[in-house]
């Protein structure tokens, strides 16, 4: 029988063709193969079957093979094939082209537009695994690959949790308590403390990786010791700025949501850290964006003390966890005049919102080009119409009464509202759009509406709502 470290050049698994050993790590092996048919690259993937090896080896693999068949999209390798050879299981993946995140962490520290663009470019690929109900527990520079197109990508899902299959790690792992799975430099206080499944754990491995890329270093260092991991249990990391003094508040501010002790505090879901790296300006400012030194020794014993009386955690699938925090989107045309339109909006947003912990409301508006921007003073005018409507949609939403940093604002520009609107929501990975419905017309219904249009391309949920007979009148008589 041949041995998974040592096969050969010109070697047959599954029709695929062996080329050459591209990497020998701790659990796995990987080759280079060619396909039965066709150019496209694949690798193939064999555990290390060594003597000695955890039992988690072996446990992981299973579940990569498992969760592999289960995913897809541009974030996650292809799975091309899997089986049992002679020299044990393998996978057949594909082969990712592109750079990994590994090759930018050497250069840091990162110029901060470069940390947020490679930042959301992951935390979009984690948001999307989690709606897969997918945790991946590993996340970590090596483990990301950014494709060509700017897609992250990753890999390795050796320790991952998906929430409708068996946990085969956690079962292997229970042999050994006292030694939590992960990479040290990256693992979430929960998952130290033997929970598994909650998505916000890699949100907190986002948050180191930001870290590192801002700073060059890592927050919590690389410890080797339980003791060593548990500290970040009690005790903040050194804040970003007071390493790098020109870093922007903002940037910290984000980083350190990510890394919050307690999972509640984090941001909810990566697509907020997506969508807060994209938009530096609307990042809602607190004490964690100013902080210049961390919190001292009474801060750390109120943790501790918190955490000998913290209920048992409740394991739910990672979508039960994104269900709590949707991203609503509202469409707000500010140049409709129609109080009755406005209300009814107002009224959705609160009755999709009601009883859900974690919302956030963006409110957008598309601004489309007229004649007069297209003269010589036009980006001068654009400019002016682009902030008016900002003006038009912060009055439009004071009504509703919601807390700032719950509450972002957008003007898109345009000709074709549909388009923008539905490009806007899918790249900020919107769970609901609210939209009105407007006045009937001849040219309207051949044309088609917007509402229509949105409706039928949109990648999520849509409210189109209209103003009652009851609201216009109530409306008329004010």
């Amino acid at each position: 029988m041949e041995s998974a470290e040592h096969l050969k050049p010109g070697t047959e698994v599954s029709g695929y063709r062996v080329q050459e050993k591209l990497h020998e790590g701790g659990m796995a092996v990987l080759y280079r193969v060619a396909p039965p048919a066709g150019t496209e690259p694949c690798l193939l993937k064999i555990p290390k079957l060594e003597f000695g090896n955890h039992p988690v080896c072996y446990a992981g693999f299973e579940v990569e093979q498992m969760i592999l068949g289960r995913i897809a999209g541009p974030h996650v390798p292809r799975l091309f094939a899997k089986g049992e050879g002679d020299f044990g299981p393998y996978l057949v993946i594909e082969h990712i082209a592109g750079t990994s995140l590994a090759e930018y962490a050497r250069r840091a520290p990162l110029p901060a537009e470069e940390v947020a663009r490679l930042g959301a470019a992951l935390a979009s690929a984690v948001h999307d695994l989690h709606r897969q109900e997918v945790v991946h527990h590993d996340l970590k520079p090596s483990h990301v690959i950014l494709r060509k197109d700017g897609q992250a990508a990753l890999i390795d899902f050796g320790l991952a949790f998906h929430g409708h299959l068996p946990d085969l790690v956690e079962a292997e792992s229970e042999s050994n308590p006292n030694s939590p799975l992960g990479t040290p430099a990256y693992i979430s206080p929960e998952q130290i403390a033997g929970v598994r499944g909650d998505p916000r754990s890699d949100v907190f491995a986002l948050g180191a990786i930001l870290y590192l890329l801002a700073t060059g270093r890592l927050p919590f260092g690389e410890p080797t010791s339980v003791a060593g991991l548990r500290r970040r249990l009690y005790f903040d990391p050194v804040p970003p700025r007071r390493i790098r003094h020109g870093l922007p508040e903002w940037l910290q501010e984000i980083i350190l949501h990510c890394l919050e002790v307690h999972a509640e505090a984090r941001y909810a879901t990566a697509a907020q850290v997506a969508h807060d790296l994209a938009h530096p300006g609307q990042v809602a400012l607190t004490e964690r964006g100013r902080r210049r030194r961390r919190p001292g020794p009474m801060a750390a014993a109120k943790r501790w003390l918190a955490a000998l009386t913290a209920p048992p955690h409740a394991r739910k699938p990672p979508t039960v966890h994104l269900a709590r925090a949707p991203h609503v989107l509202v469409a707000v045309d500010t140049g409709c005049n129609s109080e009755a339109l406005f209300q009814a909006l107002r009224d959705a947003v609160r009755r999709i919102i009601a009883g859900e912990l974690h919302w956030r409301v963006s409110c957008v508006s598309v601004l489309e080009p007229s004649l007069l921007t297209e003269q010589e003073e036009g980006a001068e005018i654009m400019r002016s119409l682009h902030m008016q409507r900002l003006v038009e949609l912060h009055h439009w939403a004071q009504p509703l009464g919601l807390p700032q940093e719950r509450l972002r604002f957008h003007v898109l520009e345009g000709s074709d509202a549909a388009a923008r609107l539905i490009e806007y929501a899918r790249a900020s990975h919107a769970d609901h759009i609210i939209m009105g419905a407007r006045g009937s017309s001849g040219l309207r219904r051949f044309l088609g509406s917007i509402s229509s249009r949105v409706v039928a391309e949109a990648p999520c949920t849509v409210t189109v709502v209209r103003a009652t007979q009851a609201q216009d009148s109530d409306t008329t008589a004010n």
